[in-house]
Parts: structure tokens; C-alpha cells; sequence
């Protein structure tokens, strides 16, 4: 059995404070600058004090697998920073930066307050309240002004004065930038003291602080988990996300930034931009961006998102370099883009596929508008995106073909409908990868599309946009040529946003409630579809035989619409006008729901069945849902 790949010993503090100081212990790059408050210190402090466990560190041990950009602990002197770095410390550097600052180094704190003001602070343990049981210790430890003068009115009164060594000693404040110099302070106060002549007065504390509140300090012991040079860069992304819990967890992004600054490539610069340049993330952000709108469909792209694209270009490349040379079923490495493949990912794939695979998002976002998702808001996934960009970009201008586009197209829609890419995305993203392409080619159907089977009593139980396919639906209408009940316009990008279209109900809420409809049928997407806001203003709450009538005949705000014009409207959302006419609800959303199934049958290739059971029944003539029916699906 493999041994662990760590060790945990006790290390004295006061040596952990002298490896920061030289530079032996230092940071990854990539972690964040120090940002703990003076209220804060002064609790670490007080623990300190007190002898109390303020938690273990955790190090890395330098030149193994995992080599990362180090930088000295915030507040070293700039030698540090030059020397080898022996450890990285991954866990504690709140706490080893705030006890540097306050208790090795004898200058000025630059700290925060509790409502994140900047302030310089120096602090101080006040000997006699340290030594009395009845107070808290934290009230014992003082953080003042880096004037070391605590004054008032406008700075006419000082209620505490400690700018010089003499009246420390005369007020019986330490300085903790002392606590390890204990020799040299008490040599001072002896002085000082016998000078005064109030050594005998003040010695018997002096000795009781020493003992019951120093010692604590000369002695303490931390525990530090170290782990190994040989620690795979996968199982210290994983220690982060475990035991970073004081920021943001750490992503693969972050390590493979810190990884490659090693190599001196600044990822982040790449990604975010520098100087008034922009970076990856805008591009991305702006590619396609429609009329009215801050960002583009594809402005949810992550960095992380972005290293999966190119991982999977670089893992294919593997694979197929190990088959050139020989190799055969499980000895060829996959294809991947899971966590452990993106922190083995080189600078020099990075480089080599970066931009190849921002021009494929760049394309992801023109395809995903053939298809009428123009909002980020409206995308079903965005872990699809991923693969999708992948391939575009792998196909280069193939897609524009009619053949590649629908294909493409069928497979898009089956992992939207058949909900694929809601959980354990990244196989699917690598089979995809794989497989849509050679697809295209003439290769057997993917997965995907093998997969994306839609039942038919999913349309019951979709009613928010949380659901993908709820999202598609919608995306599909607008599609398929839907046209706005009042204006008459189709939902090209130009009225989508210029009319706030959204999803809003057919039947509207406020009816479906008198007539006592529950909300667990209203609200299903087949009673509903895409509107303009002025549009669904005109509707209200009133029975589609009313909003009808006064869509027809308009009023002050909206012209009249003609009839028969306003009925090729309600068709265009596959709705039979005649079943709003006359109100007749279970009938419309047995017809709707027939229509919008074959609907998804037709751009996913599935064959499902068609049965759509009753609603309720309320009286309606079999003979009118069969007429439409055959009207709207022809079935």
C-alpha cells in the first residue's frame, strides 16, 4: 500500500516567523493579498496568548510535479523574495502574514478596519489587564494608531501616549513586535526602571508577564501538514477546495496561472487583460453582441471553460500521436477535459490551441443565433457551449454547409431536450468532441443524439427557466417563425430586443385562476410562448376570446389588427385560434402540447410516441381536439 503523501510535525512559531523573513517559506503566486482586520489580529493574538490552538498550516514542498510562481509573505524584505523557496505555504496565510507583521517585524501594521477602512496600526498588550483573570483577553490587546498617540478633541487631549520606549515601560504596554526580543525590552525597562526608581514597584508584574503571557509566545507550537515534492497537481487542487474556506476556492484556472508563470506566461493577462488592453474574457464577452445588449450570448464562457476547449484539443492530439506510435485500446490516453487533464495541460498546448479555440467560441456564438438564442439569459447550457465551440473550432468553416448545420443542429437540440448536459458534463463533452465531428464525416450518430430522448410528459412538468429544455422550447418557437400577436413581427434579433420579448402564459394567469385551473398546469410551457412586453400589457388577465377581440379592434395605445391576419399570429406559436375563440383551454393545451412534441421530434430525429393524455375534461367535443389537431400537427 502507498504510504501518505504528507507528514505533520510541530514547528516552533517563532522559526515558521524566520522562514517567512528569509524567504525559505513562501506563498504561491496565485494566492490573494493579505486581508485581515486589526479586530482579527487582535483575536489571533489573543489566542497566542493564551497558549489556545489558532489551527495547522499546510506547505508544499518545492521542486516536485507542482511548480509554482512563489512570492514572499506580504511585509518580507525583498531579499526574501530572491531566495529559494524550501515550502509553499498553501493553508494559513492569513494567519502566518498577520502574526509576521505584528510579531517579527518592529514597523507600522497596514491593516483594515472592521468596515474595511485602510489604517496603520501598531499593537500592544496591556501588562495589567493581561494579568487580571476577570478581563477578556482580546481587551488586552490594544491596536493603536501608527502614531502610537490615541488622542481627542481634534488631537488636543491625548488619552494615550506611547510614541517613545519610556512610556511604554511607564504605562505597562508591550509592544508584541517585541515578544521575541524579550531580552533587549527587558534590558531597556531595567534601565529605564532603576533610573525612575520604581523597579521594585513594577518588576513583580514584569516577571508574572513573562511567565503567564510571553512564555506562551517563546514556546508555541504549530502544527504544519507538509505535503511532499511528489504531491500530484491534482491532489493539491483538491487540498484547496477542502481547506481554503477563508476566500474563493481555488479553481484549476488559478493553478494553472500559477503553474505557468513559472515558465514566465502570464495566463491571467491572457484571460482579463492588462493596461487598458483587452483580454480573452471582453472578446469573448462582445463576440456576436446583439442590438441593446451589454454582453454576447457566449459572455458566460469562464477561463476554466475556456482550458476544457483546449484541453480537449491537446488530449485528442495525445491520443492520436500514441496511436501513430503503436498503441492500442486502453494503452491510448483519453480525450478529457476533467480537472486532473486541465492541470496537466502545458504552456505549450495552451499556446498552440488559444486561439483556434476562441475563434471556435466566436462561431459557437453565430451558431447558437441560427438557432434564435440571442440571450444569455435564454441559453439552455452552458456547459454545452464547451463542446460545442470545440467542435466548430475543429471544423473550421465546415459548418457553414447545410448538411454539417443541421447535423449539427440535431445534435445541439437532443442534449437540450433530452437534458444531457445538466450533470457529470465533462465525458459527454469528450465523447462529443470526438464523435460529432467524425459524424459529420459520415461516422456513426453520437451519443448524444442516441441519448436526447424526449418524453412526451416532460412538457407537463416544465414551468421555469431553470429547465434547459423549458429554455428550448421557447428558443425553438421563435425558431420555427413565431410573430408577435399584436405587432405581427417575428422574433428576429432587431424586435427581440427592441420589444422585451419574453416567455409569458396564453391562457393568462388571472383567468386560469377564477376558473379554477391550477398552477401546476397553467404554468406548464405549453401555455406558454414568446411575447413583447407591450403585447403582453394588451393581453392582461382577461380570456383569450376578450384579448382577442380588443387586439382587433385596438384602441388608443394599439391599432386594430385584422383577423384573419392576427389568426396566422396565433398559428405561427402553434396555437389553433379557433380553441382561444372560444376559450376552451384542456382542448388548447392537448393540441399544443401534440405540436410542440412532434415539433421536438422533427430537430432532435426522435421518434417518440404522440399519445397526450386529457387534462381534465371540461365538456370540450372530442370532435374539436381531433379537428385541431389535424390542423396544427397534422396528425
Amino acid at each position: 500500500m502507498a504510504g501518505a503523501a504528507f507528514k505533520t510535525n510541530p514547528h516552533d512559531l517563532h522559526e515558521l516567523l524566520k522562514d517567512c523573513h528569509h524567504g525559505r517559506i513562501q506563498l504561491p503566486d496565485f494566492q490573494r493579498s493579505w486581508v485581515w482586520d486589526e479586530d482579527r489580529i487582535k483575536a489571533l493574538v489573543a489566542s497566542v496568548s493564551r497558549a489556545f490552538p489558532i489551527g495547522a498550516l499546510m506547505t508544499l514542498e518545492t521542486g516536485g510535479e507542482v511548480e509554482f510562481k512563489p512570492r514572499s509573505v506580504e511585509g518580507a524584505p525583498l531579499a526574501a523574495a530572491q531566495g529559494k523557496a524550501q515550502a509553499l505555504l498553501l493553508d494559513g496565510q492569513q494567519r502566518m502574514t498577520s502574526l509576521y507583521q505584528v510579531a517579527f517585524r518592529d514597523e507600522v501594521v497596514h491593516t483594515l478596519t472592521a468596515r474595511g477602512r485602510p489604517v496603520d496600526r501598531v499593537f500592544y498588550i496591556d501588562m495589567l489587564k493581561a494579568m487580571d483573570d476577570t478581563v477578556d483577553r482580546e481587551e488586552a490587546i490594544l491596536a493603536i494608531p501608527g502614531s502610537k498617540i490615541i488622542a481627542t478633541d481634534f488631537g488636543r487631549t491625548k488619552l494615550l501616549d506611547l510614541s517613545t520606549r519610556k512610556h511604554e515601560f511607564d504605562q505597562l504596554m508591550f509592544p508584541v513586535s517585541m515578544v521575541f526580543r524579550w531580552d533587549d525590552w527587558q534590558k531597556e525597562f531595567i534601565d529605564h526602571a532603576m533610573t525612575k526608581g520604581d523597579f521594585q514597584e513594577k518588576w513583580g508584574v514584569i516577571a508574572a508577564f513573562k511567565k503567564g503571557v510571553l512564555d506562551n509566545f517563546i514556546g508555541y507550537q504549530v502544527p504544519v501538514i507538509t505535503l511532499g515534492a511528489g504531491t500530484s497537481k491534482e491532489a493539491v487542487c483538491t487540498v484547496f477546495e477542502k481547506v481554503n474556506t477563508g476566500g474563493k476556492p481555488l479553481d484549476a484556472f488559478e493553478l494553472v496561472t500559477a503553474m505557468y508563470a513559472a515558465d514566465g506566461h502570464e495566463l491571467r493577462r491572457d484571460w482579463f487583460g492588462k493596461e487598458g488592453e483587452k483580454g480573452r474574457q471582453n472578446r469573448l464577452a462582445t463576440a456576436m453582441r446583439s442590438a441593446g445588449q451589454e454582453v454576447g450570448i457566449v459572455a458566460g464562457v469562464s477561463n476554466t471553460d475556456f482550458l476544457q476547449a483546449v484541453s480537449l484539443f491537446h488530449t485528442r492530439e495525445r491520443r492520436q500521436q500514441s496511436a501513430l506510435e503503436g498503441r492500442q485500446g486502453k494503452e491510448l490516453p483519453a480525450v478529457a477535459c476533467t480537472r486532473a487533464a486541465l492541470l496537466n495541460l502545458p504552456l505549450s498546448a495552451y499556446l498552440k490551441f488559444q486561439d483556434q479555440v476562441e475563434a471556435g467560441f466566436v462561431q459557437a456564438a453565430r451558431f447558437l443565433h441560427t438557432l434564435s438564442v440571442f440571450r444569455l439569459f435564454d441559453l439552455p447550457y452552458q456547459s454545452q457551449v464547451v463542446p460545442l465551440a470545440a467542435i466548430l473550432a475543429d471544423i473550421g468553416d465546415g459548418w457553414f454547409h447545410e448538411a454539417n448545420r443541421t447535423k449539427l443542429a440535431q445534435w445541439y437540440w437532443s442534449g437540450v431536450f433530452g437534458e444531457l448536459y445538466g450533470s457529470a458534463t465533462e465525458s459527454r463533452m469528450a465523447r462529443d468532441f470526438v464523435e460529432v465531428p467524425a459524424w459529420l464525416k459520415g461516422g456513426d450518430v453520437p451519443s448524444t443524439v442516441r441519448d436526447g430522448v424526449f418524453r412526451a410528459d416532460r412538457l407537463d412538468t416544465m414551468r421555469m427557466r431553470l429547465s434547459a429544455a423549458y429554455k428550448g422550447v421557447n428558443a425553438l418557437l421563435m425558431k420555427e417563425g413565431a410573430r408577435d400577436f399584436r405587432s405581427g413581427q417575428r422574433f428576429d434579433q432587431t424586435i427581440f430586443f427592441g420589444e422585451n420579448v419574453d416567455i409569458h402564459h396564453i391562457f393568462p394567469k388571472q383567468w386560469c385562476e377564477e376558473n379554477g385551473i391550477k398552477p401546476a398546469v397553467y404554468d406548464s410551457i405549453v401555455n406558454k410562448t414568446p411575447l413583447g412586453f407591450k403585447t403582453n400589457r394588451a393581453i392582461g388577465g382577461v380570456a383569450p376570446s376578450t384579448y382577442l377581440k380588443q387586439l382587433a379592434t385596438g384602441n388608443a395605445d394599439t391599432p386594430p389588427v385584422d383577423p384573419n391576419k392576427l389568426d396566422d399570429f396565433i398559428r405561427s406559436h402553434f396555437v389553433d385560434p379557433a380553441l382561444l375563440r372560444s376559450d376552451s383551454f384542456n382542448a388548447f393545451m392537448q393540441v399544443r402540447k401534440a405540436a410542440l412534441l412532434r415539433l421536438i421530434r422533427e430537430v432532435t430525429g426522435q421518434t417518440a410516441p404522440d399519445t397526450v393524455v386529457d387534462l381534465a375534461d371540461d365538456g370540450e367535443a372530442d370532435e374539436e381536439v381531433a379537428e385541431a389537431r389535424l390542423t396544427m400537427t397534422g396528425t
